[in-house]
């Protein structure tokens, strides 16, 4: 009896698994300078099935969340959100002034070169939660993308 349990609840669980695929591309972490406590991470989510970005976590960062930039009053803010719809087969990028992990309480600088391991937290319609770990390089600060103001000692920034 208790094989069978087993049995049914892996097959369910390789099913759930089965059901939405996450694919990640070109994720990458802007690197840091001494005494920066904070950071982003980047990457385009593509979803087989209408899925969610929930959580993400790194051994790097003592606080991860989920932020997005908005205008509110001719100021550009970032805030945190509960989760990112990630609608099935259409890209979301976590870009620079948008979408974006936001890698908080560093414990160390990150600088071009490393590789940061992130794990990505995944609801599927039916709320089951999935992860996925990736490894982002860091780049350097500019290299290659728009610079992202976060606002943070700025007029009308986030405060962490």
């Amino acid at each position: 009896m208790k094989r069978l349990i087993i049995s049914a609840l892996l097959a369910i669980t390789a099913q759930a698994w089965a059901q939405v695929q996450i694919t990640v591309e070109d994720a990458w972490v802007r690197g840091t300078v001494a005494q920066q406590k904070a950071t982003g991470a980047f990457m385009r989510l593509t979803p087989s099935a209408n899925a969610r970005l929930v959580e993400a976590s790194s051994p790097v960062a003592g606080v991860t969340e989920i932020h997005e930039m908005v205008m509110e009053k001719d100021v550009m803010k970032m805030r945190q959100i509960p989760g990112l719809d990630l609608p099935a087969g259409q890209t979301v990028e976590l870009k620079p002034g948008g979408y974006h992990v936001m890698l908080m309480d560093l414990k160390q600088p990150l600088q071009p070169g490393q590789s940061v391991p992130i794990t990505l937290v995944f609801e599927d319609a039916n709320k089951l939660r999935f992860t996925q770990q990736i490894e982002a390089p860091v780049k350097a600060l500019g290299e290659g993308h728009a610079p992202m103001s976060h606002g943070h000692g700025s007029k009308g920034g986030h405060k962490h």
